[in-house]
């Protein structure tokens, strides 16, 4: 295994006197909810330390290349899984580094699977890891919630099956073969996100209507369908929006990429990536990536149960969280103070806020890592779930950016939820790269007030940076962008389908709310692969002015837009304010435009 690298650059936890670990608790505790620390407090006992470190939980089973029945254990986990779209089952595999013989690792719902090593040729499998549609038809539209990270495949025929919709992010991969998106006999498909990975072969996309690539490797790409966007990839197709619609950016203008467990011999470590501009291809192709770590000793492992001030006790503690799989109540938010923390899932562990409050808050600091992790919208209707920066928010944070990556927040679904809007990103110079924010159009609790949710992301800082924004099914705007000099690079949405007439989605004069809605005032703005589509099933004779909004400005510029009537189920007058044809009929052929304005 290559050396680990040192932790000369990680951001260290200061050592604090018992008294200025009192000090600190007692700025923290009453933000929190918690009763003051008074000054006679200080000459009492300090309570005790929270530990750093532990076991990660029984939702995480460990397999090295000798453990027996690696298939079985797979096999009865994905049996588990498979169907369990709004289940409460949450599974983190995890496979330290070594080779792996005749495996095939089916993945169900909130099931994730990541290799222990440095770099994905550490864990080699000769072998599959396998998403299909079986238990739905061949119809892979739902295969939501699961993930794939730092291993290398050789699949058995060798092409593996990665046949997924939204939020199964497959990352850190080198698959020695081909890559087929599609379930077994070409059913539908609607996904999906590759990063940081090699694929030797061909990626073979068949009917996943629209994907998003990112500073990766790929052996050639077979064909598109309607929205095919790609970013720092080696060997991706040209550009050749709308026909074929390829979308192709030499680089990546900022990433980072998520952070990640792995061993340093015996001893669990978090690996830290570190910030590259102008990115292109693999962060590990000359072997041991650039970056720091950080022992699991300074990190809180957080167990389904603890409640929010126990978490927000060992943030003040200067511990980051480490959250094992299962679902987490919260009783008040979450609250990331100080700068460099590290807040990272394993297995889709989920955030549940109670009574109306906001999941997890992120003050105006330095280079905070959010990563790995669902939000679930409670029954009382919260006005935020995640907010990264104070509303005011105006640090500049250039060199050290906040990053957002494989957060995914659901309104609905697994039972009634409301939130007025899902993600607020006040803090400058934000990075949300893979997400998404989905008010749920099938499941448990759903319905037009059922699970209203107005706005899904809104951006009030400048310089935000979105790669790989999928965003669907809200009241309003599914995306409201004030701040200045935003960039998005690759937009998947769907208007809300359940809107019961014209008069619930009228915006004053306008028809319909934008899916992606730049503010007046703003003045500068880039956005590349963006696509929306409308299944208005309830009431199919409504209409949109337009999927996209924006000022008439030379500073505001889009490339390569569509728009796209599913099955007839009604209809766009333009793409992107008066500009773009109208769709018609039922045949489901978008309406683009190249470049705006």
């Amino acid at each position: 295994m290559p050396t680990p690298p040192t932790d000369a650059t990680a951001p260290r936890t200061p050592r604090l006197s018992r008294r200025g670990v009192l000090a600190a608790m007692a700025a923290v505790l009453p933000a929190a909810g918690l009763p003051a620390l008074t000054s006679r407090a200080f000459a009492a006992p300090a309570a005790a330390a929270l530990p750093g470190g532990g076991d990660l939980g029984p939702n995480v089973l460990v397999f090295d290349p000798a453990t027996p029945d690696i298939q079985g254990r797979l096999d009865e986990i994905f049996h588990r899984q498979e169907s369990a779209q709004f289940g409460s089952g949450r599974y983190q595999l995890l496979f330290k580094p070594g080779t792996y013989n005749g495996l095939n690792a089916q993945l169900g719902f909130y099931t994730s699977i990541a290799g222990l090593g440095l770099s994905p040729d550490d864990t080699a499998f000769n072998g599959d890891v396998t998403v299909d549609a079986g238990w739905f038809n061949g119809n892979a539209t739902q295969n939501f919630w699961r993930s794939a990270e730092n291993l290398a495949l050789r699949p058995v025929n060798g092409t593996n099956r990665w046949a997924v919709a939204q939020a199964a992010p497959f990352r850190r991969m080198h698959v020695r073969g081909g890559l087929n998106l599609s379930p077994d006999g070409y059913g539908w498909a609607s996904g999906g996100y590759i990063a940081d990975s090699r694929i030797d072969g061909a990626v073979g996309p068949y009917s996943q209507q629209q994907w998003y690539t990112r500073d990766s490797s790929v052996g050639g790409w077979n064909n598109a369908v309607w929205n095919m966007v790609f970013s720092g990839v080696e060997g991706a197709p040209a550009q050749s929006f709308p026909d074929p619609p390829y979308t192709t950016l030499d680089t990546t203008p900022v990433s980072r990429e998520k952070p990640f467990l792995y061993l340093d011999g015996a001893d669990y470590r978090v690996f830290l990536p570190e910030k590259r501009t102008h990115a292109r291809g693999t962060t590990w192709g000359n072997g041991t990536p650039r970056g720091s770590s950080l022992p699991l000793g300074q990190f809180y492992v957080a167990k389904p149960g603890v409640d929010a001030a126990t978490l927000n006790a060992a943030l003040a503690q200067g511990l980051h969280l480490l959250l094992t799989p299962g679902i987490y109540h919260l009783d008040r938010a979450i609250e990331v103070r100080r700068a460099h923390t590290v807040v990272l899932g394993l297995g889709y562990a989920t955030l549940v806020p109670d009574n109306g409050v906001t999941a997890l808050k992120v003050a105006d600091v330095d280079g905070v890592r959010l990563a790995g992790f669902l939000m679930d919208a409670g029954p009382v209707n919260s006005a935020t779930l995640l907010e990264v920066g104070p509303e005011g928010a105006s640090a500049s944070h250039a060199d050290h950016p906040t990053t957002v990556q494989d957060v995914f927040i659901r309104i609905g679904g697994a039972g009634a939820g409301k939130a007025t809007t899902s993600m607020v990103i006040n803090s400058n110079h934000t990075i949300v790269d893979h997400t998404w924010v989905w008010r749920a159009d099938h499941g448990d609790g759903v319905g037009w007030e059922t699970n209203r949710a107005d706005y899904g992301v809104r951006v009030n800082g400048d310089d935000v940076l979105a790669t790989g924004l999928f965003v669907e099914h809200f009241n309003k705007y599914d995306v409201e962008w004030r701040g200045e000099r935003g960039r998005t690079v690759f937009f998947q949405n769907e208007k809300a389908y359940d809107a019961p007439d014209q008069a619930a989605v009228q915006n004053g004069s306008t028809k319909g709310y934008a899916a992606y809605k730049i503010a007046d005032a703003v003045t500068t703005h880039e956005g590349w692969g963006l696509g929306s589509y409308c299944f208005y099933n309830v009431d199919p004779t409504i209409r949109q002015d337009h999927g996209f909004e924006a000022p008439d400005k030379p500073g505001v510029k889009f490339h390569d837009l569509l728009v796209v009537s599913l099955g007839g189920k009604g209809q766009y007058e333009h793409v992107i304010n008066g500009v773009g044809a109208a769709t018609s009929g039922t045949s489901t052929v978008p309406s683009t435009v190249v470049s705006y304005p």
